[in-house]
């Protein structure tokens, strides 16, 4: 089997990314995982990785964001919304789309780190891909409570232009990713 991989506008593609998510993520399982009522925002850019005819395999999400850490004003790039179809897991894919989303947010050259969030149990997955544990405080945006802490899921980073700082506080400024 090969593999293509692209990266589309984030809206526009959505309509290729959403039958992966359907069948990944359907309701009655979000509905029982710790971020399930939590509003994400939506993705800029999105790497896929697909097969020869074209079905989506893999999604990693870009979302680029000015941020503040420590009360400074930061570009980073979130990714989000990693996933693979149940039956291509464990074939790399996921490190392929990840590797494809760092290159991409390189290439940019305005990008100085990126942030990504995920369960505790992702944590060892992320680590081995580069990404390091952000040991502070992380604030995000929610429509009904405003600015709130976020601490459901685990924030990781990923040198980017710069050394991601490995400790603070990070305002997402919007919705989390």
């Amino acid at each position: 089997m090969s593999i293509e991989i692209e990266v589309l506008n984030g809206d526009a593609s959505w309509p290729l990314v959403k039958p992966l998510y359907d069948a990944v993520w359907p309701p009655e399982v979000v509905a029982g995982l710790p971020w399930a009522g939590i509003t994400f925002a939506h993705a800029d850019l999105r790497v896929l990785v697909q097969d020869d005819s074209g079905e989506v395999l893999c999604h990693v999400g870009i979302y680029r964001r000015l941020v503040k850490w420590n009360g400074q004003n930061v570009n980073v790039a979130g990714i989000g919304g990693v996933l693979t179809r149940a039956d291509m897991r464990n074939r790399g894919l996921a490190t392929v789309g990840l590797n494809a989303a760092i290159q991409t947010l390189r290439h940019e050259d305005s990008i100085n780190y990126a942030v990504l969030f995920c369960a505790a149990d992702r944590i060892p997955f992320y680590t081995a891909r580069g990404f390091m544990p952000f040991d502070g405080d992380v604030y995000a945006e929610q429509p009904e409570q405003g600015r709130i802490r976020f601490d459901t899921l685990s924030a990781l980073v990923h040198d980017v232009k710069r050394t991601a700082p490995t400790r603070g506080t990070i305002d997402l400024c919007g919705l989390p990713w």
